[in-house]
C-alpha cells in the first residue's frame, strides 16, 4: 500500500505543478521601447509586435518610455513582474549603461535576461566631398599627418555613432580627430555636407541616402561583410583597419528570474517573426540583417562581448555623459 501511495503522489505532483504555473501569455504583453515613437528603434519594434501578436492569444502592445537616455524605460522592465508579460526592446544602448551611468537604479546585466538578438545594422563612414581622401587608407594617412586638425560629428555623446567612430579611430592607430556631438544625425549632417566636418558615421540606411545622391563620399562600412544594398562600399577591414566591426543591434530582454519555459516561448515567438518574409523584406529596407536562430544563450554571450568592448572604448576615450 505504501508503494502504491508513493507512485500515486509521483503522478499527481507534476500535474499539480503544471496547474500552478499559469499559461503564458494570459494577458496582453507590454513591449517597452525606451526610445521615442516613430524613431529607428520604434519602427522595427512595432513591426515585431504586430507579427508576434499574430502567433499568440494575447496582443503585444508597444509602450514608449523615454527619459534619462534609456534609463526610465529600462528601469520599468527591471522592476516589472517576472512573468513574461513585460519585455524590453533595446539596442546597443543597453550595453553602455553601466560605464555611462554609474548610479543606475538597476543592474543592466543581473536584472535582465536576454531573450533574442533580432538583428544588426551596420554604419557607413561618410566624408565631405572636398576632403582629399577617397579611401580608408588615404583618410587614415590624412588624420595621422595632421592630428587634431579635423572634426567628426556624431548623433550624440555615448551613442552608437560616437562609439563606433572612437573604435575606428583607436583601431586605426589612436588617431586624433575632434568630436562634435549633435542632437541626432539629421542635425549634424548639414555640417558634413558643407565641409565643416571631415567625417560623420551614420546608420547604413541614412548613410546610403547621402552617398547615393552624391552629397557625401562613402569611405567604408562597419560590418564584417559588404552590404548587399551597397556592394561597392568596402568594409573597414578591407580598407586596412582591422577589428573595427560595429553595429547598432536590436534585442529583446525579460526581467531576470522569468521562468525558463516562458523565456523559451518568447524566444520562439520572436524568432518566428524574424523568419517571416514580410518582416525580412521591410527590415532589409532599413539595412537590418535579421537573425531568426538566436537563443537566450547566444544573446547573453553577444551582450557580454558588447559590454566588454564598449566599456574599454568608453574608458580609453574618456567618454562621459553630463
Amino acid at each position: 500500500m505504501h508503494r502504491r501511495s508513493l507512485l500515486a503522489a509521483a503522478t499527481i505532483l507534476p500535474a499539480a505543478a503544471a496547474r500552478a504555473q499559469p499559461a503564458w501569455p494570459n494577458q496582453p504583453i507590454r513591449l517597452i521601447v525606451p526610445f521615442a515613437a516613430g524613431g529607428p528603434t520604434d519602427i522595427p519594434a512595432r513591426l515585431f509586435a504586430e507579427e508576434v501578436s499574430k502567433q499568440l492569444p494575447q496582443r503585444v502592445v508597444v509602450e514608449n518610455r523615454t527619459g534619462a537616455g534609456v534609463v526610465v524605460g529600462t528601469e520599468a522592465v527591471a522592476s516589472a513582474p517576472k512573468d513574461g508579460h513585460t519585455l524590453l526592446y533595446s539596442t546597443i544602448a543597453h550595453s553602455v549603461l553601466r560605464p555611462l551611468f554609474p548610479r543606475l537604479p538597476f543592474d543592466p546585466v543581473a536584472d535582465f535576461q536576454p531573450v533574442a538578438l533580432l538583428g544588426v545594422i551596420p554604419m557607413i563612414l561618410l566624408v565631405n566631398n572636398a576632403l582629399p581622401a577617397k579611401t580608408m587608407q588615404e583618410l587614415v594617412a590624412l588624420f595621422r599627418a595632421k592630428p587634431g586638425e579635423y572634426d567628426y560629428g556624431s548623433s550624440g555623446i555615448g551613442g552608437a555613432v560616437h562609439l563606433a567612430t572612437e573604435l575606428l579611430l583607436k583601431r586605426a592607430g589612436n588617431l586624433r580627430v575632434n568630436h562634435i556631438p549633435y542632437r541626432g544625425s539629421a542635425a549634424g549632417m548639414p555640417d558634413l555636407l558643407s565641409g565643416r566636418l571631415a567625417m560623420f558615421m551614420d546608420v547604413a540606411a541614412g548613410g546610403l541616402t547621402y552617398a547615393s545622391r552624391g552629397d557625401a563620399r562613402a569611405i567604408g562600412i562597419s560590418s564584417a561583410q559588404r552590404l548587399p544594398q551597397a556592394p561597392d562600399i568596402p568594409t573597414f577591414a578591407e580598407g586596412g583597419v582591422a577589428n573595427a566591426e560595429s553595429y547598432t543591434w536590436h534585442m529583446v530582454f525579460a526581467p531576470a528570474g522569468t521562468p525558463a519555459p516562458v523565456v523559451q516561448a518568447i524566444n520562439a515567438a520572436f524568432n518566428k517573426a524574424a523568419a517571416e518574409e514580410s518582416v525580412q523584406r521591410r527590415l532589409t529596407d532599413l539595412t537590418m540583417t535579421l537573425r531568426s536562430d538566436s537563443t537566450p544563450e547566444t544573446a547573453t554571450r553577444w551582450l557580454a562581448e558588447e559590454i566588454a568592448k564598449w566599456e574599454a572604448i568608453i574608458k580609453d576615450a574618456g567618454i562621459k555623459v553630463d
